[in-house]
């Protein structure tokens, strides 16, 4: 029985039995590594970050991250530009051929005084504002009035229809501006009625 226990199979330096010890003690002590090891990625940890970004992204764009002196600085300039645009659109008006150009620099200068007011509230803010329900319509008019006056002079060359449209652009821009201001929509329509009758 001593004899069999010493026994060691030649050129190997073990005992029978074990490597099937060594086996099954490497491959517990692997099942507890491998238990107790570091969590792979993609699991607990990433999930909260990853389904948090779309949230982010929607802060990020909803409140300005440019300070309020940068989006007031721009506000001015976008609101200047646009009001020089209009009046040198008026100027170039009376010159021979100048209504495409009238249509044309109105037109921007409409864009840039509707752009000028995304600095202050952000772009997101400023597109629900402008389609809420109580100033949708004035909304839809006004933007079709900018494609189709651009399209009036620039590639059906009628400008008849520039002219048009951009009295339109003047009266659904005034009745949207308007929509910001409590009660001004009423007072205008009690003022025209009471022309009317």
């Amino acid at each position: 029985m001593s004899g069999h226990v010493g026994f060691r199979v030649p050129g190997s330096g073990r005992t029978p039995g074990s490597g099937e010890r060594g086996r099954q003690c490497g491959g517990e002590q692997g099942h507890g590594e491998a238990a107790a090891g570091p969590e792979r990625p993609g699991r607990r940890g990433a999930g909260p970050d990853r389904a948090g970004f779309p949230g982010q992204s929607v802060e990020v764009l909803d409140a300005s991250s440019l300070s309020f002196n940068t989006r007031l600085k721009w506000f001015v300039i976008c609101f200047v530009c646009g009001i020089f645009f209009s009046i040198l659109g008026t100027g170039l008006l009376w010159l021979p051929g100048g209504i495409k150009l009238f249509a044309v620099f109105y037109t921007f200068g409409n864009l840039a005084a509707l752009a000028s007011t995304c600095f202050l509230m952000g772009p997101v803010k400023q597109l629900k504002k402008m389609f809420e329900t109580t100033r949708l319509l004035a909304t839809i008019i006004m933007l079709l009035c900018f494609v189709f006056t651009l399209c009036a002079a620039l590639w059906w060359h009628k400008k008849g229809l520039a002219l048009l449209f951009c009295i339109l652009q003047f009266l659904s821009m005034t009745w949207y501006s308007l929509s910001y201001i409590p009660y001004a929509r009423d007072a205008v329509i009690k003022c025209c009625s009471s022309l009317l009758s």
